[in-house]
């Protein structure tokens, strides 16, 4: 990096573990090997606190030119999740039994998915992630789809972390969101987060604990 720059820098302030590193990368792995999608919540309250707590952590995720395209908005009102319920599952419905294609509806078939999304009024949070196309003053953002991909990666993590079940759902399309939540033209729904406690009696689909080998996924020194 060229030193002589016009803007500062400071000291970096290294995270360092308590542990050696290797015990500290199999310890978050076996935390995060455990991590599932949750489609089955309680309704037991979680803090507001912890919510804002989850978005800081996405919100240290990296991002073009340090941009931070991204808008979290974070909904407990019944009647605001009651009105997504209801436009999530229109649109669902239309994925079932119109847009999808035979093949598409047998990769989903053991996952145990349809048109009904109760848990969008079950859990308590519902966490709707927004991309920013432009600035809130009109300026150019840079990667967008990559940087709120990563800062989602990071919530979903955090949250994990913290005890709490999630949901990656991406209802298509998902305009419905910007209107309910009233969301100004150059936000972009990009990805809806239930955030709650998992049911006691939430089971999950087995398929989903099935993980492709190392071997399958990592390639050392490219190769063919």
């Amino acid at each position: 990096m060229n030193a002589q720059t016009d803007h500062p820098h400071v000291p970096l302030e290294a995270y360092t573990p308590e542990i050696p590193a290797q015990e500290a990368a199999d310890r978050f792995y076996e935390m995060m090997r455990k991590r599932r999608t949750v489609r089955m919540y309680s309704d037991k309250p979680v803090p507001r606190e912890l919510i804002e707590r989850l978005v800081q952590t996405a919100a240290t995720a990296p991002s073009g030119a340090n941009k931070q395209p991204w808008r979290f908005v974070c909904v407990q009102d019944p009647e605001i999740k009651r009105q997504i319920r209801e436009a999530a599952e229109k649109e669902e419905h239309e994925f079932y039994t119109r847009r999808a294609t035979p093949e598409w509806l047998a990769d989903l078939a053991p996952l145990g998915t349809d048109e009904n999304k109760e848990f969008l009024e079950i859990a308590p949070w519902l966490i709707i992630v927004f991309k920013l196309a432009k600035g809130d003053d009109g300026g150019q953002m840079y990667y967008i789809n990559e940087s709120v991909g990563l800062a989602c990666g990071m919530l979903l993590a955090a949250a994990h972390q913290a005890g709490l079940a999630t949901l990656t759902h991406t209802p298509s399309p998902m305009g419905f969101l910007s209107k309910v939540l009233n969301r100004p033209d150059n936000e972009r729904p990009f990805l809806l987060i239930p955030v709650g406690y998992p049911a006691e009696d939430c089971v999950v689909p087995a398929k989903a604990l099935e993980r492709k080998a190392l071997d399958e996924i990592m390639v050392i020194d490219g190769g063919a």
